[in-house]
């Protein structure tokens, strides 16, 4: 008989995925705890006999896992993202301990696919020291279809929604748990008042967005794609060049003005959830006054990309899961920071003046390879928000988890991961 497995629950994405997760997980005969760091962590995790409060200061917490994870006999650690503080010290008390840590992160090749693996994501990853014929012969045995992505993310409204609902606890809420500090450089108020005026107004910035869309699709003249990221991104913080949003555009918009022929444009494509605390508007008016580029430079609030990557020239980034959609269309992509994609197949190495200038396309047969081993291993379909979303990726991840096998290694065997057919879900 195998011993049992005791999964600790760390801070997860907004709502209730990681309770619905756990509750799987005792139903397959496992334990599972659940480290509360704010009320919102709390409010989102019912089984109250399973929650352990931390009410101490930051540099408590490493110390404090140690001998949580001695007590409890922790076999596995489960968590959102890798890079935020507390996690990173988890990591680093699990690895010790030879605790096998799952880390979920938002999909590599969203819209409609979650990211599963262990050890770590994004430039943590085992993919980064995967090549193409590394994949290519672990997918050589194969023999199945490749499923394409349903064109509609169904999640963002309740992304917001939580988000919101979130900080409305940890600010109104506190409770025990007043010592808290987000790992954000904003207070937690501000970051609910951010959500909730972004929930708000949803409307009207749709409405924008679609004129705004509208003007640069029908507008006749070529363009480029920089695609933005949220300043305060975990990945745009660890696995970039780059301290701010800011400096990012300066170095996109001097690349611009000094290689794009002067009939091009360049489109500002903001994050979905983007909210304005950091000076993005204030920025590209600056700039391009700065470099003489009125009416050549345009900046559009979130929204679908499938109308402006069919018919862009090329799109530049700094490590956004937006580019494989590029990439997935065959067009050139400059990634400027560290990357799952950053492979020398289909990413392009020139200068951003060059690659502006005459952007190299990718090698699509090596990068629909790349995605179809992605597929494979460690993208799940479904999504946390959504209930249908995370009814989809309950039915598949429970089982990848509870492997002996991380998904890489799993397709290793010939054994892929489990996989249902796609359907659209708007959830």
């Amino acid at each position: 008989m195998r011993p049992t497995r005791r999964f600790l629950f760390l801070q997860g994405p907004h709502g209730p995925f990681f309770h619905r997760l756990a509750a799987l997980l005792r139903s397959a005969g496992c334990e599972t705890w659940r480290v509360g760091f704010n009320r919102g962590d709390e409010v989102f995790w019912s089984d109250r006999r399973t929650l352990i409060p931390f009410q101490g200061d930051a540099t408590d917490w490493a110390a404090t896992c140690d001998t949580l994870m001695g007590a409890k006999g922790i076999t596995d650690l489960v968590l959102y993202g890798d890079v935020r503080a507390i996690h990173a010290d988890a990591i680093e008390v699990a690895r010790r301990r030879d605790i096998t840590v799952h880390v979920f992160e938002e999909g590599y090749l969203r819209p409609w696919w979650v990211s599963y693996e262990r050890g770590g994501s994004n430039a943590h990853s085992r993919l980064m020291d995967k090549t193409v014929p590394q994949m290519r012969a672990a997918l050589a045995e194969l023999d199945l279809d490749l499923p394409d992505a349903p064109a509609h993310w169904g999640d963002m409204r309740h992304h917001v929604f939580y988000g919101m609902l979130y900080h409305w606890f940890v600010v109104s809420r506190p409770g025990r748990y007043a010592r808290y500090r987000s790992h954000r450089d904003i207070t937690v108020f501000k970051e609910f008042r951010l959500y909730l005026r972004r929930l708000v107004t949803m409307p009207f910035t749709a409405l924008e967005r679609k004129i705004s869309t509208r003007r640069i699709t029908h507008g006749g003249f070529p363009y480029h794609l920089c695609l933005m990221q949220l300043e305060h991104d975990a990945s745009f913080r660890a696995h970039s060049p780059y301290a701010s949003m800011t400096d990012f555009l300066e170095e996109v918009v001097d690349g611009f003005a000094k290689g794009a022929p002067t009939h091009h444009h360049l489109v500002l494509k903001a994050h979905p959830l983007e909210d304005g605390r950091a000076p993005v508007r204030a920025t590209i008016t600056r700039l391009v006054q700065h470099y003489g580029l009125d009416g050549r430079v345009h900046y559009l609030r979130g929204g679908k990309l499938a109308s402006l990557m069919n018919e862009a020239r090329s799109a530049v980034t700094v490590n956004s899961t937006a580019a494989q959609q590029a990439l997935w269309r065959g067009l050139p992509v400059k990634a400027l920071g560290r990357s799952v994609y950053d492979k020398p197949e289909f990413v392009s190495d020139q200068p951003l003046d060059e690659f502006f200038a005459d952007p190299q396309r990718p090698d699509s047969r090596a990068y629909r390879d790349y995605r179809h081993y992605l597929l494979e291993t460690s993208q799940v379909a479904g999504g946390f928000y959504s209930s249908r979303g995370r009814r989809q990726l309950l039915r598949q991840v429970v089982d990848m988890m509870l492997s002996d096998l991380d998904p890489y290694d799993r397709l290793a065997t010939g054994k892929p991961a489990p996989r249902q057919n796609l359907k659209v879900v708007s959830g």
